[in-house]
């Protein structure tokens, strides 16, 4: 199985943060923000990434994340040359999916939920039997994402770009798991009045073939499309007051490596003593130091 990460894009709804870096590697709270998503495809166990980012950010990415090995995973590389839709990048990332499932996640995406990683497990093992799986999250202004429209057995109804009068209040997140094949399907798709790709259009497809899953993210998790000042400020403020409150690291590479037994003590301390500084570097240090004294 394959995760992708979309982190292209300009970012310009947060100028002047973004005018020199790529919004997913601006810091959300304690980390960069591209930890979250790589994190969420790490803990359903996903070794072999895909990072799809633009020409200008491609070195900076390189440098944070290098080929994986630190976390014991694979991480590729390709440019988007330009941001012509999310589901561009299953177009992109053809070769690197080959004819296997794939998982594709928005660097833009925070989720923060304990269970998420078995909720993203059973989507892929959906995908082996050839269905598509989008995760809903209930939103107060579904008007600007696209929308789920369910019945009462969760199936789904509809699925809907920024409608002007939204079927539901499910936003559609940005993970999104798909079959083999799926870079094929991506190619039948016609630009919008945007001039895009949208990844709406692609789950439509699967909708009408009857082959769309709907997963909902309720009670326990949160979602944030930090794609705002005041989405980013917020998502920082929650993920900070549920370190401190659970004493337990949200976004953490360095730590789910480490609970999937992909790297040892020694590895994860050497990881943490980059970082010896600041609290980050010491609650992986705790983690070890715990796990010692149990």
């Amino acid at each position: 199985m394959k995760g992708i990460i979309l982190a292209a894009g300009s970012g310009t709804r947060l100028y002047p943060i973004t005018k020199s870096t790529s919004k997913q590697l601006i810091p959300v709270y304690d980390k960069p923000m591209i930890y979250y998503p790589l994190s969420v495809l790490m803990e359903a166990g996903i070794k072999d990434i895909l990072i799809i980012t633009n020409s200008g950010d491609l070195e900076k990415f390189k440098s944070l994340l290098g080929n994986g090995t630190n976390f014991e995973i694979n991480i590729e590389y390709i440019i988007q040359p330009t941001p012509d839709g999310v589901a561009q990048a299953l177009i992109l990332g053809e070769n690197f999916i080959g004819n296997d499932i794939c998982a594709m996640i928005l660097g833009d995406n925070i989720f923060c939920g304990d269970n998420l990683g078995n909720e993203l497990k059973t989507a892929l093992v959906e995908a082996k039997n050839g269905k598509a799986t989008i995760f809903g999250y209930k939103v107060k202004d579904p008007e600007r994402f696209g929308v789920l429209e369910i019945d009462n057995n969760n199936k789904v109804l509809s699925v809907e770009e920024k409608p002007q009068h939204p079927k539901s209040n499910y936003a559609i997140t940005g993970l999104y798991v798909y079959p083999k094949g799926v870079s094929e399907k991506a190619k039948k798709i016609k630009p919008s009045k945007r001039g895009e790709l949208e990844i709406t259009s692609l789950n439509d497809m699967y909708l009408k073939d009857g082959l769309l899953h709907a997963r909902l993210l309720k009670k326990g998790y949160m979602w944030f499309d930090t794609g705002t000042f005041d989405s980013l400020l917020e998502a920082s403020n929650i993920i900070k007051y549920v370190q401190k409150a659970s004493n337990k690291l949200v976004g953490s590479p360095e730590l789910i490596a480490y609970k999937n037994k992909w790297i040892n003590n020694e590895e994860l301390l050497k990881l943490a003593n980059d970082m010896k500084k600041n609290s980050y570097g010491e609650a992986l240090f705790k983690i070890v130091d715990n796990k010692k004294n149990n």
